[in-house]
């Protein structure tokens, strides 16, 4: 998995690179399709935010998260992600294999 960090305001330091990474990490462990993910970390005024775009086999998956404190925000964008992308999991499976067997017993 390939992970781009851009800094808008902020600076971005090895902690905030090293936190950002090992939450993707976790990600990664739900869903191993990751290609690409491109994070931005932005200051406005007091609010903190965190965006990210996620590049998964075939969908790209967008998350923000606002807050007052940087790593919160993180959490939360992260939070947001692992949602998405498990829900997009789910939509991968074959669901028409279970909707036969229920016919056959219909019959």
């Amino acid at each position: 998995m390939q992970i781009n960090l851009t800094g808008h305001h902020v600076d971005l330091t090895d902690a905030l690179r090293d936190y950002v990474n090992d939450k993707f990490q976790r990600l990664e462990r739900h869903f191993d399709n990751v290609i690409d993910v491109h994070v931005v970390l932005t200051v406005e005024k007091l609010q903190q935010k965190a965006e990210a775009n996620m590049l998964v086999s075939g969908n790209t998956i967008f998350a923000d998260a606002t807050h007052a404190d940087m790593y919160a925000a993180i959490d939360a964008l992260v939070d947001k992600l692992d949602r998405q992308v498990v829900k997009h999991k789910e939509k991968l499976k074959d669901h028409h294999r279970a909707e036969g067997s229920h016919r056959n017993h219909i019959e």
